[in-house]
């Protein structure tokens, strides 16, 4: 039995109908009508029951095609893993990372990983803390770069470093010329945030716990760049990252460093349990460990 049989019938199984998969596999409708033939004499069942024109799999099909699925994949995983073996520096690594980090953290680390194995290309996936974390879990993403901590301990974390938050308030507030403020000045304020999944409401959030109180959330939103502008628009105020204040803010907007304990996200970099199986990704995975710096909180 040969993969691209299987892979055959695999297409097949979708399609569900000779002429459309075979229009898809780009080979010629006897040649895939022979081999199911084939295939099915060598299990000594049908693996379809026949309907007019369609095709369905049945309960030995269903069997099959899971076996066959692993297969394929794991026939896949057998290529990357001896093209890594030959030339570690030359892979494909999928990286997830919140959004907030593809400007600043992200394009840092590539640019300088690049000046070591320029042959390393990227699959870049910007997302909430929730999916990169389940991404890394179930092996979509090879490499999470997130905050907070996950609480899933199966995963290993190593932390990198840790980002200060403020407080963004529109020009004319109250604490807009303050220096430092604490978020238990803040209890009665409208605040506007992130959706839940993302790590750095879950940040502010339990900053808020800490402080003596529930925000009461007027609006939440899925990019921080939104999140700005309403704060600009005057429709409250929010915890946002420190990092890059000058350029990212918009201009009716004011940036007050926070004086709480904690008033920071720690930013890590997520694998699996037992670490990258791709010597490209194992290689990339230990430069990103090697740029942490020393936690100061």
């Amino acid at each position: 039995m040969e993969i691209r049989e299987l892979q055959w019938f695999v297409a097949l199984a979708e399609c569900e109908h000779v002429t459309s998969a075979a229009e898809r596999l780009n080979i010629a409708q006897p040649t895939l009508s022979r081999a199911l033939a084939r295939l099915e004499k060598r299990m000594g069942v049908a693996l379809f029951d026949r309907k007019q024109n369609r095709l369905h799999l049945n309960k030995y099909g269903e069997v099959f095609r899971a076996h066959a699925v692993r297969a394929i994949s794991e026939m896949d995983r057998a290529e990357q893993r001896i093209a890594t073996l030959i030339d570690p520096d030359t892979g494909t690594i999928t990286l997830g990372f919140l959004h907030s980090y593809g400007t600043w953290l992200v394009p840092a680390l590539l640019a300088g990983y690049h000046t070591i194995a320029p042959a390393t290309t990227f699959e870049l996936r910007g997302s909430a803390a929730d999916a990169v974390v389940d991404g890394v879990r179930q092996g979509r993403l090879d490499l999470g770069i997130t905050s907070p901590r996950p609480a899933d301990t199966t995963l290993r974390w190593t932390p990198l470093q840790n980002e200060p938050l403020s407080l963004l308030v529109p020009v004319g507030h109250r604490l807009a010329s303050h220096h430092r403020v604490r978020l238990a000045e803040l209890a009665a304020e409208d605040f506007l945030a992130l959706q839940p999944e993302f790590g750095l409401r879950q940040v502010a959030d339990k900053l808020c716990e800490a402080a003596g109180f529930t925000p009461r959330i007027v609006m939440e939103c899925t990019e921080l760049s939104t999140l700005r502008s309403l704060v600009s628009s005057g429709l409250g105020v929010a915890v946002v990252p420190a990092t890059g204040d000058a350029s990212a803010h918009p201009a009716g907007a004011v940036s007050v460093p926070l004086a709480d304990p904690g008033a920071f996200r720690t930013i890590g970099v997520i694998a699996q349990a037992g670490g990258p199986r791709s010597a490209v990704v194992a290689r990339f995975h230990h430069y990103i460990r090697s740029t942490a710096q020393p936690s100061e909180g």
